[in-house]
């Protein structure tokens, strides 16, 4: 799925409207109890998880990103590495975008995601799709503040581990409509049910 289109028009050329994307790291290592999962390093992939990478880098490519921003964990370092190579899309870390750590609320999360989620949204403007490869918490804590749906979000809650808003390497597509933020699950390594909104007849 490319980049979708708005109304507006300049030199009769639809203008495309700025997407970015927002991902989870591929599976990691469950099983890793020695390390705490909420702080760096956190544990690492596996193979299973990198090659969900390399699929995620494949619909990035197709999408047309051409820069991905990173936590500075490991498993989404490395996700958005495996990815990026796929993509020929350019890596950085940003540590606004590291997992929910443990003492943390949902205010102090959207504070530091949403820092770089505006530099991230203002670059997507200017030069075309972005993702950031992330966590299923702080995904969820952009969704709702973004003023999605409850009954969207945890649609997706019900199906995915930990009642994350999308699967390991899962990724969300963010645009704006007439001033207001649309999201949708547009990518999945596993199958899923899709969303579809309750049609209210009156």
């Amino acid at each position: 799925m490319g980049n979708r289109l708005n109304r507006s028009r300049e030199n009769g050329k639809p203008l495309a409207r700025p997407v970015v994307f927002l991902a989870r790291h591929a599976t990691p290592d469950w099983n890793r109890k020695d390390i705490r999962y909420d702080v760096a390093p956190g544990p690492p992939l596996v193979p299973e998880g990198e090659e969900e990478a390399r699929t995620l880098g494949s619909y990035f490519r197709t999408s047309g990103v051409h820069s991905i921003v990173a936590s500075p964990l490991v498993r989404t370092l490395h996700t958005a590495e495996l990815a990026g190579e796929v993509a020929g899309a350019a890596v950085r870390v940003e540590a606004g975008v590291a997992e929910y750590r443990r003492e943390e609320n949902d205010d102090a999360v959207f504070a530091r995601y949403n820092d770089v989620f505006e530099q991230v949204w203002t670059e997507a403007e200017k030069t075309g799709p972005v993702a950031i490869i992330s966590h299923g918490g702080p995904v969820r804590v952009m969704l709702e503040r973004f003023g999605i749906a409850a009954e969207h979000i945890w649609h997706y809650r019900r199906q995915f581990d930990h009642q994350n808003p999308l699967p390991p390497a899962g990724a969300w597509e963010i645009t704006r409509v007439d001033d207001r933020w649309q999201a949708n699950l547009v990518f999945a390594p596993q199958a899923f049910t899709a969303y579809t909104p309750t049609i209210v007849y009156v």
